[in-house]
């Protein structure tokens, strides 16, 4: 009987201090983050998790809203630029440079919107986002990048479908049957998969939306395929999946795929923009994790969370690439999959 688990295809003494923060865990944070920022409202921009004190860091524009993030056990940090100011020079990148090779997301630790452009964008096109972007003055920030930004399925291993693979992401179920979640740039290219090359049918494409999001369901259709609701861990053994979240920019994550098998980081921004070659896909997660061809699709997960499904990368494993991953969360409240 075939087993198919979740896979993937970043002092000297002196006289105590005033309380400080509480010390929490990421999981913790992410939630405490979510209700700091509905009570500051425009007063807010961004938050982030500092994984070495264990501690939740919000943004805020002015000092009265640090008095407030004190007293709701957070840090406070005062910084120039709101969310407001931020999400409109988002709004310029969309509208003005929405290029292929390019990608983008705010980040709280610098306050500003990251923009990176791969080895493709140059001549006319470089020149364009350039320009935009000198226009956006400090609140943009331009990078290059020399490997190439695409979604990452190729030939191989894993789950298998006309001639290609991808990574399987979290085995869930839907209307009290067994599905699996994978990348939607797989399950739009291919309808049939397999659990090994030329195998037989163990599963069928039954959604997914690609551009715009990446995220795609199969339904199983071989009653002898046992589907746990387990990670590959790629050493023997497998983590357990038993919710799924989002996560906070800090968080220190894994991620498993059946090329790269078992890697770790740190989440670096939320509400990541990709511009692949084959379209724009918004609301991402964005690791310093590596990823390969074939890991589309896999898990992004913290210890029993479920939280993203790889989508595609630049660079890779030689070369300390970066991933982005679609919402879990999205993906489940789309297709009204449960995890489990």
């Amino acid at each position: 009987m075939a087993l198919i688990a979740a896979t993937l295809t970043l002092q000297s003494a002196e006289a105590a201090p005033a309380r400080g923060p509480d010390p929490q865990s990421a999981d913790a944070a992410v939630q405490r983050a979510k209700a700091i920022s509905a009570a500051l409202g425009a007063r807010g921009a961004g938050a982030y998790y500092d994984a070495g004190k264990h501690r939740l860091v919000v943004n805020v524009t002015n000092e009265a809203a640090a008095g407030t993030v004190r007293v709701a056990g957070a840090e406070p940090r005062v910084v120039k630029h709101s969310l407001a100011a931020l999400e409109a020079a988002r709004a310029t990148l969309k509208q003005k440079a929405t290029i292929p090779g390019t990608s983008w997301a705010m980040d709280p630790k610098t306050n500003r919107v990251i923009v990176v452009a791969d080895r493709t964008v140059r001549g006319r096109k470089l020149r364009q986002l350039t320009t935009v972007v000198a226009g956006l003055g400090d609140r943009v920030a331009l990078h290059r990048s020399a490997g190439r930004l695409q979604p990452l399925i190729a030939g191989g291993d894993a789950i298998w479908g006309s001639g290609a693979r991808c990574s399987l992401g979290f085995n869930v179920t839907k209307g009290g049957k067994p599905y699996f979640l994978t990348a939607g740039h797989c399950t739009s290219a291919m309808r049939s998969w397999s659990d090994e090359q030329g195998g037989p049918e163990i599963a069928v494409t039954d959604s997914g939306s690609f551009p715009g999001d990446d995220y795609g369901l199969a339904r199983y259709t071989d009653d002898d395929i046992e589907h746990p609701s387990e990670v590959d861990l790629y050493d023997g053994d497998t983590q357990e999946i038993t919710e799924a979240d989002d996560p906070i920019v800090g968080q220190q994550v894994e991620r498993s795929g059946s090329t790269t098998h078992l890697r770790e980081g740190e989440v670096l921004a939320v509400d990541a923009t990709a511009n692949y070659q084959e379209g724009t896909v918004n609301g991402l997660i964005q690791t310093n994790i590596c990823a390969e061809a074939g890991d589309s699709g896999g898990a992004l997960f913290d210890d029993e969370t479920a939280l993203g499904l790889t989508s595609g990368g630049r660079g890779d494993c030689a070369t300390d690439g970066q991933s982005y991953y679609q919402p879990v969360r999205e993906a489940l409240e789309d297709t009204g999959a449960h995890v489990g």
